[in-house]
């Protein structure tokens, strides 16, 4: 094989070198992905990158039996069974299965937070978090109870409504009969009875029974405005303050006049329109 540095003379052969990058490009484009269209250098890689498209999962776990397109994927799943954790922190020595894990917990010690909602500036260190973080512009709700059909954000509050149905809940309130599954969920459903407030506003002092209460009242002060409308783009500090502008776009009336069956939709023009009802009233009394 020639090669394309002429080391007698010191210089390049122009020919030789322009030979090996057709032959390269040649073999490239014999390993190319018909479907995608990606190139690959050796034939093997692209007959796994094939399965990607077949859906061939020849790599399977002795395990649990659960099959994988590449030996790499099944090699890291075996992790879970073996307990073999390679990736170790030299900060804290915490060790890992994956790579991607010790990645991602690097972040705690160097303070990094790649993943920014373009909607607020909230910064996040892992992206499954901002992934759940999303969901409070978008109202996604992707878990569903499927006994009533009940929506939530998070998986975790399904599993805490599931035990509503499973007859799991422990704690009941003595004072009005509420069942709730979880002790820190009972000790804060007692603040509505007991009258405590435990969160309190370093700017102005307020007082509130519930954290989520703190954190939307610090908006006044911040100025943050997290809910988006997706139609307009008009932002709010409230979930409720967006829910109720989405009303200008579905065109829903939901509050209705008892009196005489029109329908607002805004309680506060309903509580108007009532005002006029009790005026003629009193003005057809005199």
């Amino acid at each position: 094989r020639s090669d394309p540095y002429n080391f007698k003379t010191g210089k390049k052969n122009l020919k030789t070198a322009k030979t090996s990058s057709r032959k390269r490009a040649q073999k490239t484009k014999s390993n190319t992905c018909h479907q995608c269209g990606k190139s690959f250098i050796h034939k093997q890689s692209l007959k796994a990158h094939m399965r990607i498209h077949t859906g061939e999962k020849p790599f399977t776990c002795p395990q649990c039996g659960k099959r994988f397109g590449h030996k790499g994927n099944l090699m890291n799943h075996m992790r879970i069974h073996t307990g073999e954790k390679p990736f170790t922190c030299q900060q804290c020595g915490k060790s890992f299965g994956h790579k991607g894990n010790l990645m991602n917990h690097m972040r705690i010690h160097t303070g990094e937070k790649p993943f920014t909602c373009q909607q607020c500036g909230k910064h996040f260190t892992q992206k499954w978090n901002f992934i759940k973080h999303m969901r409070i512009h978008t109202g996604e709700k992707p878990f569903t109870c499927d006994q009533c059909g009940k929506s939530f954000a998070h998986k975790e509050t399904l599993n805490s409504h599931m035990k509503n149905h499973s007859g799991e809940n422990s704690y009941v309130c003595q004072q009005c009969g509420k069942s709730l599954s979880h002790k820190i969920s009972f000790k804060t459903h007692m603040r509505v009875h007991t009258g405590e407030k435990p969160y309190a506003c370093s700017q102005c002092g307020k007082s509130f029974g519930y954290k989520q209460s703190l954190d939307s009242h610090m908006r006044i002060h911040t100025g943050e405005k997290p809910f988006t409308c997706q139609q307009c783009g008009k932002s709010f500090s409230r979930k409720g303050d967006l829910k109720l502008h989405m009303v200008v776009h579905t065109g829903e009336k939901p509050f209705t006049c008892d009196r005489c069956g029109k329908s607002f939709g805004r309680k506060v023009n309903l509580n108007q329109h009532v005002k006029m009802h009790f005026w003629r009233d009193l003005v057809l009394e005199f």
